[in-house]
């Protein structure tokens, strides 16, 4: 081997050929038969196979970019190669990502994290004086007044300061402590990392956590990679996606005969369903977990979202500080925002924060153990969620402008709210609840029984398999709700209703009209 290396080497030479008395070729050719003269060795077994890797892992599914996103990635490169479709366009109304739906960043935002990015810009007479006064102060809590350093495990010093009096305003004068506060890689890497935590036991024993169904698969995905046990609460929609406490009941009573229910995830603002929680709702939710000895995990990412003048917003801190010390002093709660939804369409930066409360001394030793272990999230996004947290207050130089911005989209999306529900309801085989909050709809399809039988014989859900036939034959990608959870027997799709005004009544009408011819095909 080594010998053919070296003539390969020489053959390779800067010299002519003439100067070795042979050709390049014939160095080649002995090279070639050297390498001959050692047996070939078959290729070894790959370490790490489907057999062979993490089960809990493999188990894992994410139906918001699952198979029928990858479709819609395959579809997209068939259009660039000009192979023609009924259609011009893949719209992914898949995920709530508002600004690649075109959503217009907020100004100010965009201003602060500029300044902190390029500190050389503090200089130009082209930003506000609010922004630069925000850009300093993050820069100087930041090592080397740079976002480029790390920051601590738990965050930035005076952004969590900055949260911390956020809730407080938002929760009318209930403190909040910023020693409780932990900034985040987006809501979803707090979420994953309490559950890591709270996640515990074998067999009977095994930690359950109790979900919504429908629910995000997120938390689905992380009860699977943690071995925990999933347990399901069905939201009624009949009324509207409310949260009964009797089910709650129904559903701790019933997994106690297998595991250790010890998690109750809530998700207010809901996702997919757009509930908006009453005030009496939340207070037997706490009041159920006090009873349960339940540890709460409140998923409030929409809560600037409520569109439904009949709904408001309230935050499970500041309900539970209110029932009195008995709760609020006991009830275990963990709540999480981000700054990828709202007004603010951020979900690049993946910037978040959550809250915890009435967490045990030691216990707070070991959550911030484990987050050392990632160093810390992006410094950038705890920048971004400064600025949600922190935003211009009236008297000063942006504030009309950044009103401006945080009410035309807040109002656009209401308006969308409901169209949407307006317009899904006037097609045949197509119920959609209310849009109180949130940036989906939810609708129930009712499918023929011979469109269940094809889907069968495709070896698809029902609602994939209609999900699927829409992407094909229109290019709107949805979700289907199997990848959410639903009741047995009915289907339905999660879609954003992010799309420009235009766009979206175009999106709608084609729903509608597949809807139709899928209803006759299928008949």
């Amino acid at each position: 081997m080594q010998r053919a290396a070296a003539l390969v080497r020489r053959g390779c030479g800067p010299r002519t050929p003439g100067s070795w008395g042979r050709s390049q070729s014939s160095v080649a050719a002995e090279a070639s038969a050297v390498l001959k003269v050692r047996p070939e060795r078959s290729r070894r077994e790959r370490i790490l196979t489907l057999e062979s890797m993490n089960p809990q892992v493999k188990a894992v599914e994410y139906a918001v970019r699952g198979p029928i996103v990858l479709k819609a990635g395959e579809i997209e490169l068939e259009l660039q190669r000009g192979i023609k479709k009924p259609f011009t366009e893949v719209i992914r109304a898949n995920i709530g990502d508002a600004q690649a739906m075109g959503q217009q960043p907020i100004t100010f935002l965009r201003q602060v994290m500029a300044l902190c990015t390029y500190p050389n810009l503090l200089d130009s007479p082209s930003f506000p004086e609010d922004a630069k006064k925000r850009a300093r102060r993050i820069l100087q809590a930041c090592g080397g007044n740079s976002l480029g350093s790390y920051s601590a495990s738990q965050g930035v010093n005076c952004i969590r300061e900055d949260v911390a009096a956020y809730i407080t305003r938002r929760d009318g004068g209930v403190p909040a402590d910023p020693d409780n506060i932990y900034l985040t890689t987006g809501a979803s890497d707090g979420i994953s990392t309490i559950l890591k935590i709270l996640v515990s036991g074998g067999g009977k024993s095994r930690t359950g956590v109790m979900i919504p169904i429908p629910q995000y698969p997120l938390y689905s995905a992380v009860i699977s990679e943690l071995d925990a046990i999933q347990v399901n609460y069905y939201l009624d929609e009949e009324n509207c996606w409310s949260l009964n406490v009797n089910e709650l009941r129904r559903a701790v009573q019933e997994a106690k005969d297998h595991c250790d229910p010890k998690v109750l995830c809530i998700i207010n603002p809901g996702n997919p369903t757009g509930q908006v929680q009453s005030r009496k709702c939340i207070e037997d939710v706490i009041h159920f977990a006090w009873e349960e000895k339940l540890f709460l995990l409140a998923d409030e990412v929409y809560q600037d979202n409520v569109y439904s003048p009949d709904c408001r917003f309230h935050s499970f801190k500041k309900v539970l500080y209110e029932m009195g010390p008995e709760y609020s002093s006991n009830v275990e709660l963990a709540s999480f925002h981000s700054t990828s939804k709202g007004y603010m369409g951020e979900c690049g930066y993946r910037g978040g924060y959550m809250e915890v409360v009435n967490l045990h001394p030691e216990i707070k030793g070991q959550l911030v153990k484990l987050l050392s272990v990632r160093l810390c999230p992006p410094v950038s996004g705890q920048a971004a969620m400064d600025i949600v947290v922190n935003p211009p207050v009236p008297g000063e130089e942006s504030f009309e402008q950044f009103s401006r911005e945080k009410e035309s989209v807040l109002g656009n999306l209401a308006k969308k709210a409901k169209l949407t529900e307006d317009l899904f309801n006037q097609v045949p085989g197509i119920h959609c609840n209310p849009l109180q909050g949130a940036m989906y709809a939810f609708p129930r399809i009712f499918l023929p029984a011979k469109a269940v039988e094809a889907a069968q014989a495709h070896q698809m859900a029902p609602d994939m398999f209609y999900c699927m036939k829409l992407l094909e034959e229109t290019g709107i990608c949805v979700v289907p709700g199997s990848g959410f959870g639903q009741r047995e027997g009915t289907y339905h799709f999660r879609m954003t209703i992010l799309p420009p005004v235009e766009k979206l009544k175009t999106v709608l009408q084609k729903v509608k009209d597949f809807h139709i011819n899928f209803l006759e095909k299928y008949a």
